[in-house]
């Protein structure tokens, strides 16, 4: 592990802590411009998910509406009844984003998938960072926010559940995650970035509880008019403990 990357996973609690536990509850609210241009009907309230810390896996609950959830892991997304009754699934979900754009419209199945392993990502940074297979190297520092922020690149094995094969990180002076480039496969490549902040405490580990993806200009700017998603997270609850 590179020494960026082992001193941010030390900032936010380190590996040993993140690895004393193997789940992550929360209730999450999520909306954006994205949502819209997709075709996509949220749940208009507060949503609770609960996913895997050590692999992609994650439940929505409720989706759509309050009789369904989403049950997502190894690349495959199912729709469930409240009571767990199967209504819809799809085992190769990725592959269903072929020759999308931005504005290719989504079903269920692919709003499900996205939103999944988008929480997943985002809320497992950047312990599943020093995943052995991934390759890290850093990048040249930002200077935003009257701040300097160190950049490092991860770049993913193929068939891994992410935005993109390439992302880059970029972390505060305290080490914080403040930052988060990719492309958006699942929509044609197009260039967004993430900005994380308000984080919490819990047990030890430090999250981000806001997330405000925006596209991104070719110099890396963001596009201040074009919010294409909001996330905001409350009652994060970590459990599990492995012996």
């Amino acid at each position: 592990m590179i020494d960026l990357l082992a001193n941010a996973v030390q900032a936010h609690g380190g590996l040993d802590r993140w690895r004393a536990h193997s789940t992550l509850a929360a209730t999450v609210l999520m909306d954006g411009e994205l949502l819209l241009l997709k075709g996509a009907h949220e749940h208009p309230g507060p949503r609770n998910i609960r996913m895997d810390l050590d692999r992609p896996s994650i439940m929505i609950e409720p989706f759509l509406d309050a009789a369904r959830r989403t049950e997502f892991t190894a690349g495959g997304v199912a729709i469930k009844s409240d009571t767990g009754r199967l209504i819809a699934q799809r085992r190769d979900a990725r592959a269903s984003f072929e020759h999308h754009d931005l504005r290719t419209c989504w079903d269920p199945l692919h709003q499900a998938y996205f939103e999944s392993y988008a929480l997943w990502a985002d809320l497992t940074a950047p312990f599943s960072l020093a995943a052995q297979e991934i390759e890290c190297q850093e990048i040249d520092p930002r200077r935003e926010r009257g701040e300097l922020w160190r950049g490092l690149r991860a770049t993913f094995p193929p068939a891994s559940i992410r935005y993109s094969a390439e992302e880059d990180f970029y972390f505060g002076s305290d080490l914080l995650l403040r930052r988060h480039d990719y492309r958006l496969e699942i929509a044609g490549g197009v260039p967004m970035v993430r900005y994380v902040s308000d984080a919490v405490t819990v047990d030890g580990l430090v999250i981000p509880t806001r997330g405000a993806v925006y596209l991104r200009h070719p110099d890396g700017t963001a596009m201040a008019d074009a919010l294409m998603l909001s996330v905001r997270l409350s009652d994060l609850q970590l459990a599990g403990q492995v012996p």
